[in-house]
């Protein structure tokens, strides 16, 4: 049975089949083909049975995937194969690697060509865009001579399950940045400091420029020359990332849910208040108040945040916000900065929160973050050509005037928001961040 599982005609044997066919319906009307036709069939014979025996008389392949311990959503995760030939002839092989069913992908293959003892690699990339496990299952090469009659196959591997997570290479890309100190490469504001928090780092000499008004006179007397105190951004602040995990969070923009998109930016955003040493925490709630990891300032609590994250799914309920603030009223008693990731589409979804938020926003810095529906924004950009894409048009853009109005009314009761498109959320919501902690609002 194992020989008939790993044992295949390769589809050049049906062209020699073709051939032979052929010579012989030409034998009817041409006799002296007939005997031929006899010949090279015997010859096909005894090629395909010495065929079997060069693919069959060693363990000729040998292969292994390797596998991330983790893979990263919405990211593109690289796969390594990894393979090799015993044979002493040049092997023709096919790799075909099962994908997840997540991916939907029945068309994976890999043609390549070893000569003998020869080893190689072979990378590719997959995109997963949910988080949970994922199964790998057979990795199969199949084998053939340059005869190319039969093909072997050969199985290594079967069912590795990885799981996915939020997007870990995000995070580390953020992370490399902010320990470097050049976020503002990847889009990330520089904010102009409105006066300066009193935590007290160093005494350094004047320079143009410094504020005059923290000159240090006894360090200026002692050194003859002048110099400042230098002061830093406040550390050890508590700050929440809230998650809704209400049905508005459901919907889809390339591919990847709202609240996923939240899920990737509260773990960047979390690593990098750690590295500047705030205290970082995280809630989710719809219904209930799903998950409550309280603010710690230590890096291994990133670790408990990524697995709360894993975890988290979108219900079909509407969220209960007055529930959120009676949570916040009890269990966070000292002023924070939470970072909101909800989305509202219509103002007067807004408005029947919006009690609930003032409330919150009068204990705490709230930023309410919400998303701008970009298939509205493609459709306001095109020209409308016709009666009902003026009328398709006028619609987008009453929405689009609506996420703007929602946007003034929270600002007209004193609540920090951002707007944004759902690709640009990380990097929007750790500006917010830089610019609150510069202001020193909290």
């Amino acid at each position: 049975m194992k020989f008939v599982k790993s044992f295949y005609i390769h589809s050049v044997f049906f062209w020699y089949i073709a051939i032979l066919s052929a010579c012989f319906m030409l034998s009817y009307w041409v006799p002296a083909i007939y005997p031929v036709a006899w010949l090279l069939t015997m010859l096909l014979l005894a090629l395909f049975l010495f065929d079997i025996y060069l693919l069959y008389t060693v363990e000729g392949i040998k292969a292994d995937r390797k596998l991330p311990q983790k893979l990263s959503n919405s990211d593109l995760n690289p796969i390594k194969i990894k393979y090799e030939t015993n044979y002493f002839f040049r092997t023709f092989i096919s790799i075909i690697d099962e994908l997840p069913v997540q991916f939907q992908k029945r068309d994976f293959r890999h043609e390549s060509d070893l000569l003998k003892g020869e080893k190689r690699e072979f990378d590719y990339t997959v995109r997963p865009v949910d988080r949970g496990e994922y199964v790998f299952g057979n990795l199969n090469i199949y084998a053939s001579s340059p005869l190319k009659i039969v093909k072997r196959r050969f199985v290594f591997q079967k069912d590795q399950m990885v799981p996915v997570y939020p997007s870990i290479i995000q995070m580390q890309q953020y992370d490399f940045l902010a320990i470097s100190n050049r976020l503002s490469e990847i889009g990330l504001k520089k904010i102009r400091r409105i006066g300066h928090t009193q935590e007290f780092e160093q005494i350094k000499e004047y320079v143009l420029g410094d504020d005059f008004r923290t000159i240090n006179w006894k360090a200026t007397a002692k050194h003859k020359h002048l110099m400042v105190n230098q002061y830093q951004d406040e550390r050890s602040q508590p700050i929440y990332s809230i998650i809704d995990t209400g049905r508005v969070m459901k919907m889809p923009f390339n591919e990847l849910k709202l609240l996923d998109y939240a899920i990737n930016a509260t773990l960047a955003f979390s690593n990098v208040a750690l590295k500047r040493n705030d205290k970082t925490g995280m809630i989710a709630f719809s219904k209930k108040i799903e998950t409550f990891v309280p603010a710690v300032q230590k890096l291994t609590h990133l670790n408990t945040i990524l697995e709360k994250l894993y975890n988290i799914a979108t219900e079909f309920t509407d969220s209960d916000f007055g529930l959120l603030y009676a949570h916040l009223k009890r269990k966070v008693t000292h002023r924070s900065l939470m970072l909101l990731y909800t989305n509202f589409e219509h103002i007067s979804a807004l408005k029947r929160q919006l009690p609930f938020l003032t409330a919150i926003a009068k204990q705490h810095v709230l930023v309410v973050i919400f998303f701008e529906n970009t298939e509205l924004e493609e459709l306001i950009a095109s020209d409308a050509e016709n009666l009902q894409a003026i009328y398709h048009k006028t619609i987008a853009e009453k929405f689009s005037l609506e996420k703007k109005l929602m946007q003034k009314e929270l600002q007209k009761h004193g609540i920090q928001t951002i707007l944004t498109k759902p690709e640009e959320l990380t990097i929007n919501t750790i500006n917010k961040y830089l610019e609150i902690k510069a202001r020193g609002l909290i």
